[in-house]
């Protein structure tokens, strides 16, 4: 006598009935956090309490050229933040989220405030780099270390791998989400927004909040993978 397994609901199906939950909660505060960094990041971008300390110059900054084609996939990371989010179900995993992303924000915040840091100017002439003009114009190359470009970037991204495990999402949609990642991290150091220094305190940042913050998600279960758990 056979045993009829339950079947899987395919990640896609899980990603689409997760979406709507909370879906006032997620359009109003994504938005409203995102203003109230920035908000913050000009401000101590624009009025530096101490002196400005200028970041090194190293190895790795020498071998990745310029890339002015680089610039969407820096902008990118506004589309990335969102995602993690938008496909929690759980209120309560998405405090815990918004929790970790503030505790990530709030550390680099507090690093720019006792100590400012800026990227060296590069001798390249931005007028002839209409998009990374505009994008230098927006972001000046201050507020550098850690890069919350890059640690905003590693949260999300382990978030991301978190939910598309529980979606059971295939191997290529978790390369996928690695490879944006990483990409992101790399357009910083090609838009020579920051420097490597910048980008690897980022990297550690936005582990240690990532993960720190997942250990109060309960890990992926069988009812995960089957869709019948609501959150």
């Amino acid at each position: 006598m056979s045993i009829d397994l339950p079947l899987q609901t395919p990640w896609h199906t899980q990603a689409a009935q997760a979406f709507p939950h909370h879906i006032f909660l997620k359009s109003i505060g994504i938005p409203a956090f995102i203003a109230m960094f920035f908000g913050a990041y000009f401000y101590l971008l624009k009025y530096p309490v101490h002196p400005v300390t200028l970041m090194p110059i190293t190895l790795l900054d020498r071998l990745i050229n310029f890339q002015p084609a680089a610039v969407p996939l820096y902008v990118s990371l506004w589309v990335y933040v969102s995602l993690a989010p938008a496909f929690l179900s759980s209120r309560r995993e998405l405090y815990v989220y918004a929790l970790g992303m503030t505790a990530t924000c709030l550390t680099g915040l507090l690093v720019f405030y006792f100590w400012p840091t800026a990227v060296p100017a590069a001798e390249i002439d931005w007028g002839l780099y209409p998009s990374v003009d505009f994008l230098k114009t927006m972001d000046a190359a201050g507020n550098a270390c850690p890069s919350l470009h890059v640690a905003t970037a590693v949260f999300t991204g382990a978030w991301l791998h978190f939910i598309l495990r529980r979606f059971g999402a295939p191997l290529w949609l978790l390369l996928a989400n690695s490879v944006w990642c990483i990409g992101i991290a790399y357009s910083t150091l090609a838009t020579r927004q920051h420097v490597a220094v910048d980008m690897w305190a980022g990297l550690a940042l936005g582990l240690i909040t990532g993960f720190m913050s997942l250990r109060y998600i309960r890990p992926v279960s069988a009812s995960d993978r089957t869709g019948t758990d609501t959150g």
